[in-house]
């Protein structure tokens, strides 16, 4: 990967609105250049999908997010892939890591209840054959998500006293 397509995933990474023109401004190359970039990045799949980064909180939305720490044993001849690839595929789960450590897989699960991710890990998640144990956390509160600070401090408003 060239040190321009680097630069550019970082611009695109802060900011994945930003026109290829500033791009090639901020970076003094051409907008061709850019593009190419920006092209190459996509048809490799190191950009994979641009997204948006919603403050759900702001929105009267009642979706439930749980971080659920599982513990599998990995199938002979193919590790951990096979199990991921079947957790995944449920619509309901949103991100799948593996781990080091005391589990092996992270999973992010959104619901539209505590109930719904609960019947998730019961009825889904648990039942798989190589699933050992399964421990679950809902978010409460998000304050920071891929960099972006949700709520930035308003620090302290109160007037000075002086003697």
């Amino acid at each position: 990967m060239s040190e321009l397509q680097l630069k550019v995933l970082e611009l695109l990474k802060e900011d994945a609105r930003r026109a290829p023109e500033l791009i090639a401004t901020m970076l003094d190359v051409t907008e061709e250049e850019v593009k190419e970039a920006i092209a190459a990045l996509e048809q490799d799949h190191v950009i994979v999908k641009y997204a948006t980064v919603v403050n759900w909180s702001k929105v009267d939305n009642d979706k439930v997010t749980a971080l659920i720490e599982v513990q599998i044993t990995p199938e002979r001849g193919r590790g951990f892939e096979g199990i991921a690839e079947r957790i995944y595929l449920y619509p309901e789960v949103k991100s799948v890591y593996l781990m080091s450590g005391a589990y092996d897989l992270l999973v992010e699960v959104e619901g539209k209840s505590l109930r719904q991710v609960a019947n998730f890990v019961s009825d889904k998640l648990s039942p798989i054959d190589a699933v050992l144990s399964t421990k679950t956390f809902f978010i409460l509160k998000k304050y920071k998500q891929d960099g972006i600070i949700f709520e930035e401090d308003e620090g302290d408003h109160r007037l000075m006293v002086s003697p």
